[in-house]
């Protein structure tokens, strides 16, 4: 698949959105949207390299995997050590055991269901919870699971029969979203089958690119481009958390990250913003930066006899695109060196890191929070 800058600048404008909001800034009352245009990102880009390689007959679940798990564990491992020694200093026996158990959940790639269980989103509560974000790689994960799959198994079917599937489960998903809303808000914002959608409107826009000439240039896609960015810009700045969501609502910043996916090349205007050199680092390091912003700002926060002041959480956001740089400098891609680091070295760290944090995570549930800290 050829690199598009683009979608880094992309990925820039997803996760700042995310950072902002959870820093607590109102003016980006919607930036949690930013996460719905990952799960579109996610979705073009694994299903552009799963079509590429399925039409070339190279593709292997064990390659796949591979490129997961070399992509997503190394710098989620790494920041869940790193909250280890801050959650023993700072949370209560309580907050301790809920920790383990949200540890447990990320390395079995279930967090998703934890927190669906335990807590809203958009609580108050949730500014105390330094996991609460993985619940969307947990999504993502379930998605890498299954996906493959099916792509696999319905490759013979030709791909308009394949665009076919995925359009309907497309509408079926976000149907079931905005049903499922008025009656388990937690479970729609959680889930995958109210999430699915997201990632295949991903999904079929790589189809269409698969056999469509990229537009680079023109009316169309200057005018397309504008749009898309109009849509996701909306959605950050005017939505707000008192909202349904994922619901139709959400349509308003996938499209719009669909529309700059297709249509935001560099030789348009939207394109060149997109791959300037600041929006392209910032979506380089952007999944380090995404593991990195809340428990930097919960473990702030928790410290904090009061409210942080919004120029310590504007410190705090630069701290953590610091953070990110480091873990993607010195964690992510040593690991993506396949000179450096085997397949087989690759899953049997894997199934090591998460048998450990299990590990660790069951000891803080069994030890009542190491409650033994605050005996006399």
């Amino acid at each position: 698949m050829i690199y598009r800058r683009e979608i880094d600048g992309l990925r820039a404008l997803a996760v700042l959105p995310v950072i902002l909001f959870h820093a607590g800034f109102s003016t980006v009352s919607g930036g949690f949207v930013g996460v719905d245009v990952f799960f579109v990102i996610s979705g073009f880009l694994i299903t552009s390299i799963i079509v590429e390689e399925l039409a070339a007959g190279k593709f292997t679940l064990a390659g796949f995997y591979e490129r997961r798990a070399r992509r997503i564990l190394p710098a989620l491992f790494f920041v869940l050590l790193a909250c280890l020694p801050f959650a023993w200093w700072l949370l209560l026996p309580a907050e301790l055991v809920d920790f383990g158990k949200s540890v447990m959940a990320v390395a079995v790639s279930a967090s998703n269901l934890l927190f669906w269980l335990q807590t809203d989103y958009f609580a108050a509560t949730a500014e105390q919870i330094p996991l609460l974000h993985t619940w969307s790689l947990a999504v993502e994960e379930q998605y890498y699971l299954v996906f493959p799959l099916i792509m696999v198994l319905a490759w013979g079917l030709g791909k308009r029969w394949l665009v076919v599937v995925l359009a309907l489960v497309a509408l079926l998903s976000l149907a079931w979203s905005e049903w499922l809303w008025r009656s388990s808000v937690e479970a729609n914002f959680y889930l995958i089958p109210s999430r699915a959608w997201e990632l295949m409107v991903g999904a079929l826009a790589a189809f269409y690119l698969q056999n469509k000439v990229l537009v680079t240039n023109g009316i169309m896609a200057q005018i397309a481009s504008v749009f898309g960015l109009v849509l996701l810009g909306y959605a950050v700045f005017f939505f707000d958390e008192g909202m349904p969501f994922p619901s139709v609502y959400a349509l308003v910043p996938t499209l719009g990250a669909v529309l700059l996916i297709v249509f935001a090349t560099p030789a348009t205007w939207v394109g060149q913003l997109l791959v300037t050199r600041p929006l392209v680092w910032v979506g380089l390091i952007s999944y380090s930066a995404y593991l990195w912003h809340q428990p930097v700002f919960v473990f702030a926060r928790l410290q904090a006899l009061e409210e942080p002041s919004v120029g310590l959480m504007a410190g705090l956001c630069i701290i953590t695109l610091g953070l990110a740089w480091f873990s993607w400098r010195f964690v992510e891609q040593p690991f993506r060196d396949r000179h450096r680091f085997t397949r087989t070295q690759i899953f049997s760290a894997a199934v090591i890191g998460s048998l450990l944090f299990i590990a660790l995570g069951a000891g803080l549930v069994w030890t009542d929070g190491l409650a033994s800290r605050f005996a006399d």
